[in-house]
């Protein structure tokens, strides 16, 4: 099987024939479940009309009956666990798939049948390398089973003697390779993508499998998930309303987590949180100034918070669970993110049009009047509506629809972000139907932006200039060792040419080769597919 760390290489012709043969038993799956004849016929490529013909005469005839959502939902169960993982991803990537479909997969649950408690049992032991028995004073059956880990309810037996309630998470066997393999997959769909439709290379989407296969390896490696809930436990130890589970460190390990159990209310349960006597208008409010402190002061946010991993506890507090998947944004995002908001916040297009070309997203030749005034059609319809009616989400698409026309690349990790933010207020309506995240999220953001533009923000910047010129002194002689051979390299090129050795010329002809070679193989592969499909229905 293939590790990590090759997925997305170079691989022989066989592999890469079964990669394709991989990606067209998933199309043939999507077609029998009816999601491709579900796809809008407006502006499709001649492919996708042809495809929509051919899904036609072989999908299910319970799929002409059933919702678009649930027929995404069959087709990507049936494919097994890594594309119930990239149907969730690709909920945070609208500009691929249309707004509709990213709402149907937003629905999609991660539910999957449990793995055998015995097999839970000898994985536990294998991590940790004592006995469950030796570990915990009870350990029961699975509550909880989604494609990467399951989740058992169990009793420890502290120093003082005291009982304790835990959860423990363990990985579901097997499950590294099954991803390996599947993801190899998804890297030959991009690839096969930007070689047949040259305009969707500005979606990156090798960058995004890229995202997709990292968020797996760590989301895998539960000391990682570990790692984090100790981490933002300790950034949120004075925010109030808001707590994440203590790790049972001595417990865990890279294929086993064990944690606080939490006692509350999920907040998927709408009538119980309505019937449990808590102000829900101010726990709706916590939620969303938790997540975007978490995401501004300290660039660690869960990016998972929908209702299912959020309990409210006897004491009002939130607390967030399954930390699997977490977003990172580095100073300059925190900043862009930070402005961006405050600058719909307060009407001023000018500035938001200046932060996106400063942070290079937007390239520098664009006017920014005209930048500015296409702003002003996104944030100006939001003002003067009732609360109810202003939607970070629709606010948010119509600004990639924006900046698309002003040539920005997609950019991966705000879109996580997007998704996340998103998915919070959605939980927040549900609390507080009247709940306006600009309202809320003024408090957060505006003394963040301030400090951020203020003498202090200009203090933290010099700071880093500081330590930056510091790290050139260091390097300088190095550099200087570097720019003598470089000159010298220059002058011989300059007298004899460039010459290449014979390896290298090897090496960029098989490069080509491979290169023109894969595009034909997808080509007939595809066709191939297509003509024996039309032949089996006929």
């Amino acid at each position: 099987m293939l590790p990590f760390t090759q997925v997305g290489k170079s691989k022989p012709i066989m592999k890469t024939i079964r990669a394709y043969f991989s990606l067209l038993k998933a199309i043939y799956v999507l077609m029998r479940e009816g999601v491709i004849t579900a796809l809008p016929e407006e502006n499709a490529p001649p492919p996708m009309v042809f495809a929509k013909s051919v899904a036609r005469l072989i999908e299910r005839r319970r799929a002409k009956t059933t919702t678009q959502s649930k027929k995404l939902a069959a087709a990507l169960n049936r494919l097994g666990p890594s594309w119930v993982k990239l149907g969730q991803f690709l909920a945070t990537r609208p500009d691929l798939v249309g707004d509709s479909i990213a709402a149907d997969l937003e629905l999609l649950q991660d539910r999957m049948d449990a793995f055998p408690t015995e097999d839970a049992r000898k994985m536990i032991a294998t991590t940790l390398g004592q006995t469950v028995d030796q570990l915990f004073v009870e350990f029961g059956e699975p509550i909880a089973a989604a494609s990467i880990a399951q989740v058992h309810k169990a009793k420890v037996q502290d120093a003082d003697g005291s009982i304790r309630d835990v959860a423990v998470k363990v990985v579901r066997p097997g499950v590294r390779e099954r991803f390996a393999w599947d993801l190899e997959t998804f890297y030959t769909a991009a690839r096969t993508l930007d070689f047949l439709f040259p305009p969707l290379r500005r979606l990156q989407l090798m960058p995004s499998v890229d995202m997709l296969a990292q968020s797996a390896k760590l989301e895998m490696e539960l000391r990682m998930e570990a790692a984090g809930l100790s981490e933002m436990g300790d950034n949120s130890a004075h925010d109030e309303g808001f707590r994440v589970p203590e790790v049972d460190w001595p417990r865990s390990g890279r294929d086993c987590l064990t944690m606080e159990w939490v006692d509350g209310i999920k907040m998927s349960d709408t009538a119980a949180l309505r019937a449990s006597g808590h102000d829900l208008k101010a726990v709706a409010n916590t939620l969303n100034q938790t997540f975007l402190r978490h995401a501004l002061r300290d660039g660690f946010f869960h990016a998972d918070m929908h209702p299912g991993n959020l309990f409210l506890a006897p004491n009002g507090d939130v607390v967030a669970v399954d930390l699997g998947i977490a977003g990172r944004l580095i100073k300059a995002e925190r900043r862009f993110l930070g402005e961006i908001l405050y600058g719909f916040i307060n009407r001023d297009y000018r500035r938001i049009a200046e932060v996106h070309i400063e942070a290079g997203y937007v390239p520098a030749d664009k006017d920014v009047e005209s930048f500015a005034q296409a702003l002003r059609a996104v944030g100006e319809p939001i003002y003067g509506k009732a609360a109810e009616e202003i939607s970070i989400g629709s606010l948010l698409t119509l600004l990639f629809d924006i900046t698309e026309l002003f040539d920005m690349k997609t950019q991966p990790q705000l879109l996580l972000l997007q998704k996340t933010m998103v998915v919070v207020e959605g939980v927040a309506r549900k609390l507080d139907p009247q709940f306006n995240m600009w309202d809320s999220g003024g408090p957060v953001v505006t003394p963040y932006v301030t400090r951020l533009i203020g003498p202090l923000g200009k203090l933290d910047e010099a700071k880093d200039g500081l330590h930056a010129m510091s790290k050139l002194v260091q390097l300088a002689p190095n550099m200087a060792k570097r720019a003598e051979l470089l000159s010298h390299e220059i002058d011989v090129m300059a007298k004899e040419g460039v010459r290449l050795d014979k390896p290298t010329i090897d090496a960029i002809g098989k490069a080509e080769a491979r290169h023109s070679r894969s595009g034909r193989i997808a080509l007939w592969i595809i066709a191939t597919a297509a003509v024996y499909a039309a032949w089996t229905v006929s």
